[in-house]
């Protein structure tokens, strides 16, 4: 069945399949463990139980997707192994070391905490309580701290050298890790994360006001999410073009697929949209702006833009994948900033909750941040190409010695076992969702859970009043 299919090709597929279910959720939970810290010390500061209310409500949902998480990217370890031996020898004493930090704190730390912040309000008080909700929030962090200095090292290496074996070994570990589009990729994941995070928190808000008006627990939902949106969004454009701009100096090839020119030019247009044809190397049926994409890329008007005809063949990304996949993250974020502009008028308008088509436009909007992080992901790895190690390794030489039929075996338990299990975890953080917030909560004040620190409690009592005006 696999015999005529290339095995770099099927384990590059099984690795983009496993990884695009497994980076919506740590791109979800990173967003959530902070908003969940925020929700907490608002709580603890204004002592009204909304905010509480709100807190248990979406720590189910984080408990959840959180596991769901840990679950895809134990899977993912596994092919660095499998399918990816060679890359794995030549690289593992760089990349082995970070991989290990990445336990040895990050996860360690929200292991350790994220019991007593799921069962333990109870037992050890409010202020230890938000204390270990913070250290969640902040084991999240520093997980995506390591793991895009990973990534960032395989998209621009520094600090290394290659020994007599051919395997890349450390020579400075300060500029391994912080390695040239380090601190770029890291800015620009975490406000994705935050975005992806707000969104869903504001659809799932405007679908519960859109049933019920004058719900306090939503609107508090609603309300936060379209701050995030009108703050983070523009922040989000701002540190993608410094994210591009890091990328036409250490990868111009991907800048190259990314904006379809096959030409080097100076002044050269933006293209909107078009078809790129890798095999007669132009783009059919471009839509340009004369010179734009000089003033973007290079801040002059004249600015030379280099052509993927600068490469051989070989050398070049896939330039219609990488093109039509940056294009849906642009739509995506401007789409983003203008949601959180729309709702930042209503606002100054004092009308944030008198709109009806807002609550309709943030429940469309609800699934827009995965899309983004999935498009940037696709435009990332993908513009990377031919390389696993940017300019060194090439992904043809990075392959395990494996006949194509065992990992085109594997590849079909994948699908199967991720459609099941995958797709009842989120059938079920969708009906957490759908759950009205107030009655939901209420609905585990009774029995057991009572005990695990979920209700508030007697030790809260004292900290009850009567809910505020937003």
């Amino acid at each position: 069945m696999f015999e005529n299919i290339d095995v770099a090709l099927l384990a590059r597929f099984q690795f983009a399949f496993t990884m695009s279910f497994h980076i919506v959720f740590p791109a979800f939970s990173i967003g959530l463990a902070s908003y969940l810290a925020v929700l907490e010390a608002l709580w603890l500061w204004r002592k009204d139980d909304s905010f509480l209310t709100v807190f248990n409500y979406w720590k189910k949902i984080f408990a959840v997707a959180f596991g769901m998480g840990v679950v895809s990217g134990i899977v993912m370890s596994y092919q660095f192994g499998t399918n990816w031996s060679v890359f794995s020898d030549k690289t593992g004493p760089v990349i082995g070391p970070l991989m290990g930090y990445e336990v040895l704190t990050a996860f360690f730390l929200e292991a350790g905490f994220l019991g007593v912040m799921l069962f333990g309000l109870n037992r050890v008080g409010p202020k230890f309580h938000f204390f270990a909700t913070s250290m969640v929030a902040f084991g999240t962090l520093l997980s995506t701290f390591w793991i895009l200095s990973v990534n960032s090292w395989m998209q621009t290496p520094a600090g290394y050298d290659i020994n007599a074996v051919g395997q890349f070994v450390p020579t400075d570990w300060w500029a391994v890790v912080f390695n040239p589009s380090f601190p770029y990729r890291l800015a620009h994941m975490v406000l994705a994360a935050y975005l992806t995070t707000a969104f869903v928190v504001g659809g799932v808000g405007a679908w519960h006001l859109l049933k019920q008006q004058d719900n306090r627990s939503a609107r508090i939902m609603f309300s936060m999410a379209m701050w995030m949106a009108t703050i983070v969004a523009p922040l989000q454009i701002l540190a993608g073009d410094f994210h591009g701009l890091n990328t036409l100096k250490h990868q111009p090839a991907k800048i190259a697929a990314m904006e379809g020119h096959f030409d080097t030019r100076q002044g050269a247009p933006l293209i909107l949209f078009g078809f790129p044809n890798d095999e007669m190397e132009k783009v059919d049926y471009a839509v340009e702006i004369p010179n734009l994409g000089s003033m973007i890329l290079t801040h002059t008007w004249e600015g030379e833009i280099k052509g993927l005809k600068a490469w051989p063949r070989q050398e070049r990304p896939p330039a219609s994948i990488v093109f039509y996949s940056f294009r849906v993250m642009l739509v995506v974020g401007f789409a983003m900033a203008a949601l959180g502009l729309w709702s930042a008028w209503r606002r100054v308008r004092r009308d944030l909750y008198g709109s009806r088509n807002l609550y309709r436009a943030a429940l469309l909007m609800t699934p827009s941040g995965f899309l983004a992080v999935l498009a940037g992901w696709i435009t990332t790895e993908v513009g990377r190409q031919p390389y696993t190690v940017y300019g060194l390794l090439l992904t043809a030489d990075s392959i395990s010695p494996l006949e194509a039929p065992a990992v085109g075996g594997s590849l079909i338990a994948f699908i199967a076992v991720y459609f099941v299990v995958f797709t009842a975890g989120i059938f079920y953080i969708l009906r957490l969702m759908g759950e009205d917030p107030n009655k939901a909560v209420a609905a585990i004040d009774i029995g057991p859970s009572r005990a695990a620190g979920i209700a508030p409690g007697p030790a809260l009592a004292k900290r009850r009043r009567p809910a505020g005006s937003d």
